[in-house]
């Protein structure tokens, strides 16, 4: 960020760089310069037209009409055109690289003609100081083309949970495009309420059916994107999906939504095509609970969910035993072998 100043706790911020018009620029590894202290998350877009052409603006909910700081932006959306995700980050993760021969391809040919930047503030201590914000991500970039092409597949959900309870909010997408994507790494994102997110491709009909997982971590860890340890194939027919496991330790229902305060359920993954051409469209979206589950659609039989799916997974992916997560809560249940079955209409498995 080009010394940003936040003035609310909750801020969004943008800004944008245009690319080059007459080369593509091949982007190899994202480093951050951020820390939790300032940033909720940061998310780098690709737009083919920025929210705005201002240095910086406001990219969020939060528009305070009223507002009589000093230092206020012209409020726009993310991208006016053209907006997907490339990269993600949160809570002091580390630097992502991707694997030899792989980029993301940006400018000229391709919809991204800029690359924009946005920042969520969850602390403005530094800001009633008196000091402005540079943080952002250093890339690496190259000229030269590579044999395979990167992209992102983000799943997220809608919905809401209730107050002491425990709920799983669900997303899924048939694949649509003839490409064969190659999933090899993944991130999950949810704020304190979160406990585990997961990934599956899902292949085949009724009986049939197989779900394999692609990722599954707690997201109270550094959101980077992991390595995904096998080849998880997804073609043409089959399904990705997410679910994530939130228990609402509070006495008021949460509900999905872009403060802090509030609850997200994503899951990313990023995946590499030989030749060039990517997923159209790089975002799956459901209604969440209540209105949406698994079970709620034909195509899925949720009796070949994994019983692990909504399990907490042990280290490197889940807390060291001992360690907290949401407090102390869980803390005893997620290192059981045997975990007691709940059971609901969908026969999950906490």
């Amino acid at each position: 960020m080009p010394d940003a100043v936040a003035t609310h706790v909750d801020d969004y911020l943008c800004t944008s760089y245009e690319m080059d018009s007459d080369n593509p620029t091949y982007i190899t590894a994202f480093n951050p310069a951020a820390t939790s202290k300032d940033a909720h998350h940061i998310l780098l877009y690709g737009c083919t037209e920025p929210g705005s052409h201002q240095k910086i603006w406001n990219c969020g909910e939060m528009a305070y009409s009223n507002d009589s700081s000093k230092k206020s932006y012209e409020t726009g959306p993310t991208c006016a055109s053209g907006a997907t995700i490339i990269y993600a980050w949160a809570l002091d993760a580390d630097k992502t690289e991707l694997p030899k021969d792989v980029a993301f391809k940006v400018g000229v040919s391709t919809p991204i003609k800029y690359l924009v930047l946005q920042v969520h503030y969850a602390n403005i201590d530094k800001f009633k100081a008196g000091q402005s914000d540079r943080s952002g991500l250093i890339l690496t970039t190259s000229p030269v083309p590579t044999p395979k092409r990167a992209g992102i597949f983000l799943l997220v959900t809608g919905g809401h949970i209730e107050p002491k309870t425990e709920e799983v909010f669900e997303v899924a997408c048939e694949i649509k495009d003839d490409i064969v994507m190659h999933p090899f790494a993944f991130r999950t994102h949810a704020h304190k309420l979160g406990l585990v997110n997961s990934g599956y491709r899902i292949r085949g009909e009724g009986d049939d059916q197989e779900w394999t997982e692609i990722g599954r971590r707690s997201p109270q860890l550094p959101q980077m994107f992991y390595p995904i340890q096998s080849d998880v194939p997804i073609k043409q027919g089959d399904y990705v999906a997410a679910a994530c496991t939130m228990f609402n330790y509070q006495s008021h229902p949460v509900r999905i939504g872009a403060t802090g305060n509030d609850e997200m359920c994503n899951f990313y993954m990023m995946y590499w095509v030989d030749g060039d051409k990517i997923l159209e469209d790089g975002f799956c979206t459901s209604s969440g609970p209540p209105q949406y589950y698994f079970g709620y659609d034909r195509n899925l039989n949720v009796d070949k969910i994994p019983e692990n799916a909504f399990r907490i997974p042990p280290p490197p992916n889940g807390p060291a035993p001992g360690e907290p997560l949401q407090g102390d809560h869980h803390m005893t249940m997620q290192h059981k072998t045997n975990p007691r079955k709940r059971q609901n209409r969908f026969k999950y498995i906490f």
